[in-house]
């Protein structure tokens, strides 16, 4: 049996083991939990997405290593075409039976980002009103809750999976909108809205989770005495904040 490191994300560290699966380990005690829920979720959720994800399984209990299939594909710029894609994705995951999910551990996200106005300056109001408006929005929808460029995988030019799923619970639906309405293409934005049907209320809760994006990096730094993830999150946090509206990336490009 062969090994080699994938990499060491926040909470856990990845090995491919010959080639062809992916073991993953807690780098800190409480992510054990979220790993095993993990292993629980994704089975039942999987057959019901139109894009292949890890289907993890408990491979040793003590120390934890769970194990799944490698998810083949990159990184990759997102076409129109793979704006249809995830649109059909998102609605499949957004329409899974919220019950059943809480039955087998996913959970709303209590937002602990309480430590990030206070060291927004001038933009600590703002922020703590950003703050209390999130929170009152609608949290009763199974979500990936950490949707970005590196989880979305393409393999020969077509969408090939969707990874990192430590998050996944029950959200606000336009949480996973952030990402795809802000900081794709405006051929895959486009795309993406009509196949998804994105209306102005989510787009309006989606620039809103767009802001907060940097603050995760901020809290994780305070958490984990990570000076450099503080600065360069409030660096990300006070830019966002600067602006009072931000346009998707569809009608910015429509702006010039």
């Amino acid at each position: 049996m062969t090994g080699e490191e994938l990499g060491e994300g926040w909470d856990s560290v990845a090995t491919l083991v010959d080639g062809r699966w992916v073991e993953r380990r807690p780098k800190r005690d409480e992510v054990r939990a979220w790993l095993l829920r993990e292993t629980r979720v994704l089975p039942w959720l999987a057959p019901q997405l139109p894009v292949a994800v890890p289907i993890p399984l408990v491979w040793r209990e003590n120390p934890l290593v769970v194990r799944h299939e490698l998810v083949p594909g990159e990184p990759a710029e997102l076409t129109a075409e793979d704006g249809r894609v995830l649109g059909r994705f998102l609605h499949a995951l957004h329409s899974a039976d919220a019950a059943k999910a809480r039955e087998l551990g996913a959970e709303p996200e209590v937002l602990a980002l309480d430590a990030v106005p206070p060291l927004l300056g001038p933009l600590a109001e703002r922020g703590r009103a950003l703050l209390a408006e999130v929170r009152d929005y609608p949290a009763d929808t199974v979500i990936h809750a950490d949707l970005g460029p590196e989880h979305v995988l393409k393999r020969d030019g077509r969408l090939s999976g969707v990874i990192d799923w430590t998050d996944v619970g029950i959200g606000d639906p336009a949480r996973d909108l952030a990402w795809l309405l802000h900081w794709t293409s405006a051929e895959c934005v486009e795309a993406f809205s009509e196949e998804y049907e994105v209306t102005p209320e989510l787009r309006r809760r989606a620039w809103a989770w767009n802001q907060l994006g940097p603050w995760y990096e901020v809290a994780y730094g305070v958490q984990n005495d990570r000076p450099d993830l503080v600065e360069s999150g409030l660096a990300g946090t006070r830019a966002r904040l600067a602006e009072t509206s931000q346009p998707c990336r569809e009608e910015k490009d429509r702006q010039g």
